[in-house]
């Protein structure tokens, strides 16, 4: 698929056929993806932890949703999803990459970023991740754990303390009638408030 056609018709997808199931050779492909997304200094300090088993998926579903009302729609459409791809980076793996001779941040200060790219290449690694399960004629969505949940979610999976909680990666072939997104509630924004050539107006 041309990445044109993957932009266009990249949607978050908030509901799934929970009869079919991700072909291996497609999730591979997405996680290969994620892989190859642009790291900074090569660090390299993104990790996945993919859930493709049920048991998996309820024990993720337990440590984020426990509590949940049961009639949430969208908790309701997301826990159809047949695979979940959790997005953890590392803080600490930057740091010490740009402590290197080649770099020369010797003392591993974080206010020498002016974006923690730490995170940066984390969504990188997603977005990558997003079109990749478009060009695979799957669905995806990208959302967060709950900060008070990170904590069980870490300690159901055996996530080490070092590791920040980016987001989810939920992937599955589209229910139908999914839930509409935000773009069907709120208007594009036009490209001239966006984009400024030269200097900001």
């Amino acid at each position: 698929m041309e990445l044109a056609e993957a932009l266009r018709r990249r949607r978050m997808v908030r509901a799934y056929d929970p009869h079919r199931p991700v072909p291996d050779d497609a999730l591979d492909a997405i996680v290969e993806a994620a892989l190859r997304a642009p790291s900074a200094g090569f660090t390299q300090g993104v990790s996945l932890l993919v859930l493709d088993r049920p048991v998996e998926r309820d024990q993720f579903w337990a440590a984020t949703a426990d509590g949940a009302a049961p009639d949430d729609r969208w908790l309701r459409g997301m826990r159809s999803a047949p695979v979940l791809v959790l997005v953890w980076t590392s803080q600490a793996a930057y740091l010490d990459r740009y402590a290197e001779p080649d770099k020369g941040s010797t003392d591993r200060d974080p206010a020498h970023w002016t974006a923690p790219y730490w995170y940066v290449d984390a969504g990188m690694a997603s977005m990558a991740m997003l079109l990749r399960a478009v060009d695979q004629e799957l669905a995806a969505c990208f959302f967060g754990v709950p900060v008070d949940r990170v904590a069980a979610v870490r300690s159901a999976f055996g996530v080490p303390d070092d590791q920040l909680s980016v987001g989810v990666v939920s992937l599955g072939y589209p229910a139908a009638g999914g839930a509409p997104g935000s773009p069907r509630r709120r208007a594009r924004r036009p490209r001239e408030q966006l984009v400024h050539r030269g200097v900001w107006a």
